[in-house]
Order: C-alpha cells, then structure tokens, then sequence
C-alpha cells in the first residue's frame, strides 16, 4: 500500500468516509470489510494529569475518532494497515511480539496480547484503520486505536466483556505493551463517552456521572502542532514525583493512598518534608483535582464568570507548578482568551504541545476559529488546526 496521509478533522462525511476506506480496503485484501469499529477521541475538560494520581476528570468524547475497517479470516492472523501511518502487520495471535519497526501496530498487538493473557479465544482478521484524531495532539489517537482493536476483537470472537473492563484492559495493553504507564482517562472516555454530555470520572473507582453541558457553549479545539512523545518524555518524572510527595504525606496521614486524599493544608504543614519541585507538583495535583468538581457545576449552571477563572487557574498552574507548557502552548493561549465570543481556555491532554480547549459561545464559533489562526500564525509562523467538536457517544460497532 502507498502511505499517503489522510484528510483529519470532522469534514468527512460518513457514507463518503465508508466508500475512501472501502476502496482502499479492496485495493489491499481484494474483498469488502464486513465489520466495522469506531472509537472516539477525547478532550479532557478539566483535570490534567488527575488521571494517574486517582482523582477526577472532567472529559468529553469528540466526534474525532478511529475506524478500523475488517474482514474476519479462518486463522490466527490479523493482518493490519492504516490509511494514516506508514507499514502494516501481521501479527500471529499465537505467538503476539512487540514489533518494533512498525510502531503504531503495538496498539493492535497489545491488546491482543492483553486479552489472550485473560483467556479470551481471539479471531483473525483484515483491518484496515482510518482516523480523524490528529497524532500527538493530546486527543487520544492511540487509545482509541486500542479500544477501537478491542470492540472488533470482541465482535469478531463472540466475545462478552464489559465495557468497563474493556477500558481497563486498553489501559493495560498500553501500560505493559507499549510501555506508557497511562492512566485510566484516554480508555474510559473513547468507551463510556455519552453523546451530548460530559463524563465527571473517578479514577480510583472507574465510574463516573453524566452531566450536560450549556447549549449556549462550543468547545473548540486549537492544534498547537507541537509535536510530543509521552513515552521517554517528562511524564514519568511528574509521575513519580506526585507518588513520592503521596509516599512523604501518608507517613503523617495514613488514610493518603495518593495526591487524590490530600489536602492543600496538609501539604502546606509539611512541605518542609519534600524537595521543593515535588511541593510545586502536588500543590498543583490537589488543586486541580478540585478545580474539575467546581468545573462541572458552572458548566451545567452556564457561569461564564466562573469557568473564565477555573480555566485560567489550571493553565497557570500547569504551566508553572507542573511545567507542562511550551512556547507553542503560551503563544496559543494568547491566540485563544483574545478571541471573540471566547468565555475561558486551557491546556488538554498532557501538555508539552498537543492540543488546547476553548470554551467559546455558540454565535462566535466561526469568527473565534479565524482570530486563531490568524493570531497563531502571526506569532509562530505555523498554520493551526481549529475546530468545533461536539460530545460523541462511546466505542461500538459502526452500522450503516
């Protein structure tokens, strides 16, 4: 197959999508998919890096998303390609090995490899992959890879597993896999996602509420294109520095399991316990975690006022207690609060570049995407992605 890259955003249409994808298919295997998977990506609202420190997340399934096109075989290969990315697969799914010179395809072995580790008796197939979720932006491109992997798997097999323990399972594939040690956040929200709505998530207890969100708001979604890799990258420092200051605090108060239980005044009385670094981490963690409990009340409220200055805490706080920002995040973050219609703006997914979120009322939509581009491009010299999103429901098997 000749990689070429593929159109991303929203602006297929789904019977258009299904033809592109179809054709390509029957170029590739010489038959028509018959099953069809999609998982969403996600934008997390509130709560950067929450996830892995057992606290809360406010995040939104998007109608970005991952199809895998497929065609079941009579052995125990899947056979693998994507529309996006360069290389294809086989992978043998008696024998399931990291394959290093396909990167991407470890999303699709791992959790293959995850769900025979269970038990599960899996299935052979053709698949071929099409995303709209653009890559290394924050928006959790490789996690509905996985989910939308494990939803065909699933099918394909007859298998009956739970959505949530679909979820958890992804979560391993990546974490012992692929080797990032992620979180629950990407998984549960490309599973769970709630059209229309909002997941408030619990990360120690993988449950969540449903809440709406104001009809008069748009979530935009701004592409620094400041392109990052979690896996070596600073992320595992945060990581451990955030269960180092969990480990000082619990030998005070032993009900501290993580930063999620702690306190901003048990931190403070003890701060002289952890190096400093360590103190920014945490203070910034506890902070956090109850910015996103205050951030689904003034969404549902509609409290302009209060998501304004919510947004605005958690992006300065990022930036310079958790270190998470760049160049190309500050230069965006200018572009987005000077932009018509705009009611409050923040960082997404990990940081380090990737994607931003602006909250933006309805009758502005078009002319804050302009000021954007126009502003981002003025001060970097580099063309954005803007767009609208909307909140989409979870992974499943695509009927047409």
């Amino acid at each position: 197959m000749d990689p070429k890259k593929e159109r991303s955003g929203s602006n297929w249409g789904k019977q258009d999508r299904k033809k592109h994808i179809t054709e390509k298919f029957q170029n590739l295997y010489g038959g028509e998919p018959s099953i069809w998977s999609q998982a969403p990506g996600r934008v997390d609202l509130m709560g950067s890096h929450t996830d892995y420190n057992e606290g809360y997340v406010l995040t939104e399934a998007i109608d970005l998303n991952t199809w895998i096109a497929a065609a079941s075989r009579t052995d125990q290969v899947v056979c693998i390609a994507s529309l996006n990315s360069g290389g294809t697969a086989e992978i043998d799914l008696d024998n399931v090995l990291t394959i290093l010179d396909v990167p991407w395809t470890n999303y699709v072995a791992g959790v293959a490899a995850i769900l025979k580790a269970e038990g599960y008796e899996l299935q052979g197939f053709d698949g071929l992959i099409h995303s709209t979720i653009p890559f290394g932006s924050g928006l959790s491109s490789s996690a509905a890879l996985e989910v939308a992997s494990a939803i065909l798997f699933e099918h394909i097999g007859s298998l009956k597993i739970d959505s949530v323990k679909i979820a958890k399972l992804c979560q391993r594939a990546e974490r012992e896999f692929v080797g990032m040690n992620c979180g629950i956040l990407d998984q549960y929200s490309s599973m769970m996602g709630q059209e229309g709505k909002v997941l408030l998530l619990d990360c120690r207890t993988i449950s969540s509420e449903i809440y709406p969100i104001s009809d008069d708001l748009q979530v935009v979604i701004c592409d620094t294109r400041a392109q990052r890799s979690l896996t070596g990258s600073e992320y595992p420092d945060r990581r451990a520095q955030c269960e180092f200051g969990a480990e000082i605090l619990s030998g005070f108060y032993p009900q501290i399991k993580t930063l999620r239980d702690a306190s901003l005044e048990q931190l403070v009385a003890h701060q002289d316990e952890m190096p400093e670094v360590v103190v920014r981490r945490c203070r910034y963690i506890i902070q956090e975690n109850q910015r996103v409990i205050e951030m689904a009340d003034a969404l549902v409220d509609a409290d302009h006022d209060r998501i304004k200055l919510l947004t605005h805490e958690s992006y300065v706080g990022a930036r310079d207690l958790y270190e998470i920002s760049c160049d190309e995040m500050e230069r965006m973050i200018a572009a987005m609060v000077s932009g018509p219609g705009v009611v409050g703006a923040r960082q997404a997914g990990a940081g380090f570049g990737g994607c931003m979120a602006a909250f933006v009322h309805q009758d502005s939509v078009e002319q804050f995407c302009q000021h954007v581009k126009h502003h981002y491009k003025q001060s970097t010299g580099i063309d954005t992605l803007v767009y609208p999103v909307v909140a989409s429901a979870g992974a499943g098997i695509l009927n047409f």
